[in-house]
């Protein structure tokens, strides 16, 4: 299972840039390991070569948002799925959460695997997002 990790930029960008009912949030691929205290927006971290399934930028999370009792609630339409076509996708160890609206694309989390990953052709990986991206209150 992978670790989810916090950037510490991102609630700053969520006070002042990100809005959350229409951003389009997605999740990009890294080999290099994030530095959640330095680092802020996409171009921070280092991407993997796009090719094989795998677009530059990463992949597009479905979003729902709703608001109850002074609590908003960022909700996937479900999990992202990569899968390997024509060739291989990486190595990357990597995932990071971002949103792609805002100029610079600034980072709120990334999930770390533990070793490095490579998908063979015909193969996926499923992000497991969870039920809920982030609650504000």
């Amino acid at each position: 299972m992978a670790t989810y990790t916090k950037y510490e930029s991102g609630i700053k960008h969520l006070a002042t840039d990100i809005n959350c009912a229409t951003d389009t949030f997605k999740i990009a691929l890294t080999n290099t390991a994030p530095n959640v205290g330095t680092h802020e927006f996409l171009a921070d971290a280092t991407e993997i070569t796009a090719g094989n399934g795998y677009s530059a930028g990463g992949v597009t999370i479905g979003t729902t948002s709703s608001e109850t009792g002074g609590t908003f609630s960022l909700t996937p339409s479900g999990d992202v799925v990569i899968t390997a076509s024509g060739g291989t996708i990486g190595a990357f160890r990597y995932a990071v959460f971002y949103s792609d609206t805002p100029t610079n694309d600034p980072l709120l989390s990334s999930f770390d695997y533990g070793s490095s990953i490579t998908l063979n052709d015909g193969e996926s990986l499923t992000i497991d997002v969870g039920t809920t991206l982030f609650t504000l209150s």
